[in-house]
């Protein structure tokens, strides 16, 4: 991974967070606006946030992540040209699915996906680092799998009512939870791990 300036990392986050805001609005957006625009419109606005991310975002995530968010991008694009609809609704869980294919495929070609990031933070990862870091992927891979699953329902037999609740609220309450509580859990760990050295 090569090293970025201080400000190049500082863009690549912005990038990170401005892809996040508009992926969570995204369902917000096609909820007031879908008697207004074509569903086209959208199922193309959801391959370019795909496709912006991958190629021009160079945070540590999207890095790994590329190769998914382009086959996604292509994924979204080919139901449309069938389905522009579902290519819309389909948005979430396949971004979803796909982000849990590469954190699951990183457990059985280690390291894992999240060691692979603390390690940008601290390269000499100590073993217990490296397996909690495992453990909160396999976290991350099922949770990631079952909002893909409950996506796909609710994109498929929900109303779009439901569908947006989903998508563009209660998934992203839980993944705030996910992510602050291994925050908090981090260095508690870490501390205990520190403790039964001396």
């Amino acid at each position: 991974m090569p090293f970025f300036p201080n400000n190049h990392k500082r863009s690549a986050g912005f990038g990170a967070v401005l892809f996040t805001t508009l992926a969570a609005v995204y369902p917000v957006i096609v909820y007031f606006l879908h008697d207004q625009a074509s569903y086209l419109l959208f199922a193309a606005g959801a391959c370019c946030l795909l496709l912006v991310r991958a190629l021009f975002v160079r945070d540590e995530l999207s890095t790994a992540l590329r190769i998914p968010l382009l086959l996604a991008a292509c994924a979204i694009g080919g139901l449309s040209m069938f389905d522009a609809a579902m290519a819309t609704k389909g948005y979430p869980a396949l971004l979803s699915l796909i982000i849990a294919s590469a954190f699951g495929t990183s457990l059985w070609h280690p390291p894992s996906l999240i060691e692979r990031l603390a390690r940008f933070k601290d390269p000499d990862l100590t073993p217990a680092g490296q397996a909690y870091c495992r453990k909160v992927t396999w976290v991350w891979t099922l949770w990631l799998l079952l909002n893909a699953a409950i996506a796909a329902v609710l994109a498929l037999w929900a109303s779009l009512a439901l569908w947006t609740l989903w998508t563009g609220l209660i998934s992203y309450l839980f993944f705030g939870v996910l992510f602050l509580g291994e925050v908090v859990l981090r260095p508690w760990l870490q501390r205990r791990a520190a403790v039964s050295r001396q």
